[in-house]
């Protein structure tokens, strides 16, 4: 962590999207709104499973709760912090926060990864095999699946940290985004890096690939098997479900694909923060919509809990 001048790197500067007070007040305002809905919406999800008895014993909820609470913590990790820099515009951050800032955010996504390959599966196991499913699914080895995808998103990028933190950084310390992104701070890196970008690269499109290449492969068969299928009533249902899953995978691995894996995806500053805060800071928002706009049993938990909440209310009043 040395500079050129023989002094530590104690901090960074990060730059943030450099607009005039203006508009920085205009997106303070818009990505504070986005944030506390984001955390209504999935704390609504995970109340609404909890609290559902039926709900709380069917895989498909257990994972969307659960990744309820991983969106939670994923947009946590980014927007509070970049609402402080909008507020008060000094982008100064420590070295040590700015690496835990970059294995948080990389592994909660790297965690999403194995949540959407969990749901792919569970979609699967449903639809492929919907005899053998309660006891492959069950809500104990449901819980044991999403463990394993806890656990898995955080040490895939204990390497790429690690090995990054050692690096000299000898100057300028400033860094061209609103969050820690493993590009820019290579790109203040001192030579030589030695295979420190090949290792991020390599883990980076592994880890990417592998999930993309399950989720294909678990939905194309799920797809194959519904065409295939007589019974249209549940066919349309299927397609139903699998669509918002669909469109939940498409919206983050695309833009994620787009930011990381498309050469040249880095490059260009503006884009790369625009592509930045929409995986960072959108999808969080519009997952839950998704999920449960077409979603009659999450519709009906919802109305439940408000007709209960209704009575007690008029209860208490009344009492």
């Amino acid at each position: 962590m040395e500079m050129v001048n023989g002094t530590a790197v104690q901090e960074f500067i990060l730059l943030g999207f450099g607009v005039e007070k203006p508009k920085r007040f205009l997106l303070l305002i818009f990505l504070s709104i986005i944030y506390v809905i984001t955390l209504v919406e999935n704390i609504t999800i995970i109340t609404l499973v909890s609290l559902d008895a039926h709900l709380a014993q069917i895989p498909m909820y257990i994972l969307l709760s659960n990744f309820s609470w991983l969106e939670i913590c994923y947009v946590t990790t980014t927007v509070p912090r970049l609402l402080f820099d909008l507020a008060v515009p000094h982008g100064i951050i420590s070295f040590q926060a700015c690496f835990l800032q970059f294995y948080i955010l990389f592994s909660l996504g790297t965690t999403e990864f194995f949540f959407l390959s969990a749901m792919a599966l569970d979609r699967y196991l449903a639809i492929c095999h919907p005899l053998r499913y309660p006891q492959i699914m069950s809500p104990n080895s449901c819980y044991s699946l999403v463990a394993i995808c806890w656990v898995l998103g955080f040490l895939g990028y204990v390497v790429p940290v690690i090995l990054t933190s050692q690096l000299s950084f000898c100057g300028p310390n400033i860094i061209d985004h609103f969050l820690c992104d493993p590009g820019p701070i290579l790109s203040l890196a001192c030579p030589p890096l030695g295979n420190v970008p090949l290792i991020c690269q390599i883990v980076i499109h592994g880890l990417f690939l592998g999930n993309v290449l399950f989720v294909v492969l678990s939905y194309g068969i799920v797809i194959f098997t519904l065409m295939k299928s007589s019974n249209q009533g549940s066919r349309q249902k299927a397609f139903s479900t699998i669509s918002m899953h669909l469109l939940v995978v498409t919206l983050f691995y695309g833009t994620v694909g787009a930011m990381y894996l498309i050469p040249g995806g880095e490059s260009q500053s503006a884009i790369s923060k625009a592509v930045t805060l929409f995986y960072a800071a959108i999808t969080p928002f519009l997952n839950p919509l998704i999920y449960s706009l077409r979603n009659n049993q999450v519709k009906e938990a919802l109305m439940k809990l408000l007709r209960r909440r209704l009575r007690w209310l008029t209860t208490e009043v009344t009492g």
